[in-house]
């Protein structure tokens, strides 16, 4: 099983759109926890230009799936040389 560069898949493995639709579509994806789509749209532009971007998918820092990582208000860029968007406060409840 060869790893290349992923912090835990093989070669193999491939994420595919209908998981990351389902992923997304879950309650957990809802306002508060979730960023706008202005802001959401704004960090997966910065992710798409980032060199450790891998697959399309899959940021090389942390293994997270970038889609799914960038939706999350408490979540920031995890390049700590490079970081393309921070973490938002919480919001209100």
């Amino acid at each position: 099983m060869k790893n290349r560069g992923c912090k835990g898949c093989s070669d193999s493995y491939k994420v595919t759109e209908e998981q990351i639709q389902r992923i997304l579509a879950a309650p957990m994806f809802q306002y508060p926890v979730s960023v706008s789509d202005d802001v959401y749209e704004a960090r997966l532009s910065e992710c798409s230009a980032c060199p450790k971007l891998m697959d399309g998918t899959t940021c090389l820092v942390c293994g997270c799936i970038v889609r799914v990582a960038a939706k999350y208000r408490n979540r920031s860029c995890p390049n700590a040389n490079d970081r393309r968007w921070h973490a938002e406060e919480a919001a209100e409840a």
